[in-house]
């Protein structure tokens, strides 16, 4: 009881924290198809004394897909996170078809964005309902399961398993089993997809596990599926993040380089260097 008291000590704590209230109500921006621009974005998490991204300048195009590239603490997931208005910049904007985020309406921009982080949580609920929770609005639409299951490459093992959607994962039911980590990352990724009507798609590096022709096959597939949307890939495979329409190289929170694979190869800077010699590991 000692012991789950301290836990208890620490939710308690997390609920007392002061939250900013967000005053936006919009729907829809002034300028629709206008995509996603960073503007002048700086932020620093609380806490800390050095910036997690400095200066970013960035618009990303509606039907464009980006790559973001660099090594950890670069700020790439934190560009996430701002965009899916998890943080607010404490300078300069991030827009949304020519609107600050602060001025949209939480569920409005929520339903726009579908993300899939690298650290996904594995609920103990039925298989369907993990996918389900992409999207709670639609947790126990079975149909939807299965085309988001489909898009995310997880319907083949599904198919194979006795109870299918219904399977109990995780081991807190007698009845439950679990899946291998490549199997849940399948899971995660048809979670995006259950937010059918999102037009912003972001992959941040939840393929981890899943080796390198796998997690190719899953990207070539999922630009298929993202064609018209904005497309957002994280991933430190550079054979992967080199079929994006535009790659971004981050270093310590700012912009080192940005352009196209063929762009970037030719300026020999430093996205070349690693895509050169993460590419001689496979000779």
């Amino acid at each position: 009881m000692y012991e789950d008291n301290l836990y208890l000590s620490n939710l308690y704590e997390y609920l007392e924290q002061p939250v900013e209230p967000h005053l936006g109500k919009a729907v829809v921006g002034p300028e629709p198809g206008a995509g996603i621009r960073f503007e002048d974005v700086w932020f620093t998490y609380p806490g800390s004394t050095m910036p997690a991204l400095r200066g970013i300048n960035l618009h990303v195009k509606a039907g464009q897909s980006l790559g973001l590239v660099g090594v950890n603490g670069s700020g790439k997931t934190t560009m996430i996170k701002l965009l899916t208005g998890l943080y607010t910049p404490q300078h300069g904007r991030v827009l949304l078809d020519g609107l600050d985020l602060r001025e949209w309406g939480r569920d409005a921009l929520r339903r726009r964005i579908g993300v899939i982080f690298q650290d996904f949580a594995r609920y103990q609920l039925e298989l369907g309902e993990n996918i389900g929770v992409g999207e709670v609005l639609h947790l126990q639409d079975e149909e939807r399961w299965r085309r988001a299951a489909h898009k995310g490459k997880a319907a083949d093992f599904i198919a194979e398993l006795p109870d299918g959607y219904k399977t109990q994962l995780g081991r807190w039911f007698g009845n439950g089993r679990e899946l291998s980590m490549g199997q849940w990352q399948k899971v995660s990724l048809a979670r995006a997809f259950m937010r059918e009507q999102a037009d912003i798609l972001v992959l941040d590096e939840p393929t981890a596990a899943i080796d390198a022709a796998a997690e190719a096959e899953i990207f070539a597939h999922f630009q298929e599926l993202t064609r018209g949307r904005v497309a957002i890939l994280i991933s430190h495979r550079f054979s992967t993040v080199r079929m994006a329409d535009m790659i971004v190289v981050l270093d310590s929170g700012s912009i080192l380089e940005q352009g196209t694979h063929d762009e970037l190869m030719s300026k020999g800077g430093r996205y070349a260097s690693l895509f050169s010699l993460q590419a001689a590991g496979y000779r």
